[in-house]
């Protein structure tokens, strides 16, 4: 298409991506309170378990109305997910070839749900983290948190979890593309099972280690499987690679007919 034909269609895909979100919102406006409420309940524990102060802050005129519109626009980001990030695929992908077209639309539908259950996931571990952040206040000490703090602190939570889980995707996609193979992944095991086993720890700080494996051991699987596809997908290229020197061997000391000649 010529450029104007491109601004026009990527226009559209933006209208369509702001209807999305616009509807998103009123949703996330309407589920405000109770998801708040919900939000702020490991606090309340907190002051009845401890006895002491624990709550959270308003400390401005429109605080609470800027919290709630911002929120709102959060949530409404993760429910249009699937409307924008299909919206984005379409744009781009008539400029890619049908084989890129296949593997873009198995990303897309990886994507998707693998970082839905990342917010969910982080959605379970926020009461269990918020409890043991908290749980180094000294004894007559209070929890009096910005309310614009707290909930900045559990978008975050949330993203982290999201883009945690879209990491079998990226590697995935990087060996596909080959940059990187299987193996050499493989070789940061190590590492990575640290990695996973601290984050664990830290955001499913439970008396028994059930919290923490229930936290971590999706996140290895995941990894894992991800690192055997990437293997599996090496080992189908070597054959494609065997094969095409094999048969370019073959063939390499036979005269090129002239009618090929002719056509090249």
């Amino acid at each position: 298409m010529a450029l104007k034909d491109h601004l026009i269609e990527l226009r559209n895909r933006l209208f369509k991506c702001a209807i999305a979100l616009l509807v998103a919102a009123v949703v996330g406006w309407i589920l405000y309170d109770r998801l708040f409420t919900a939000v702020a309940e490991p606090l309340m524990e907190i002051s009845k378990q401890r006895g002491v102060v624990a709550s959270l802050n308003f400390d401005g005129v429109s605080t609470s109305f800027d919290l709630k519109i911002q929120s709102s626009f959060f949530l409404a980001a993760i429910f249009s997910s699937p409307v924008w990030i299909y919206q984005l695929w379409a744009f781009i992908t008539p400029g890619l070839t049908s084989k890129e077209r296949r593997y873009t639309l198995g990303y897309m539908f990886a994507a998707i749900p693998l970082f839905l259950a990342g917010i969910w996931t982080g959605w379970l571990v926020l009461p269990n983290l918020v409890v043991a952040l908290t749980s180094f206040t000294p004894v007559g000490g209070s929890n009096i948190i910005h309310a614009t703090d707290y909930l900045t602190f559990v978008m975050q939570l949330m993203l982290f979890m999201g883009i945690s889980f879209l990491v079998p995707v990226v590697l995935v996609a990087v060996n596909m593309a080959g940059f990187i193979r299987g193996r050499t992944m493989l070789k940061a095991w190590r590492i990575t099972i640290l990695a996973v086993t601290v984050v664990s720890a830290m955001a499913a700080p439970g008396s028994d280690a059930f919290s923490m494996f229930f936290l971590g051991a999706p996140l290895l699987v995941l990894y894992f499987s991800a690192i055997g596809l990437c293997i599996l997908n090496d080992k189908r290229r070597d054959r494609n690679t065997t094969k095409r020197v094999a048969e370019t061997e073959s063939t390499a000391d036979r005269a090129t007919p002239l009618t090929d000649l002719d056509q090249l």
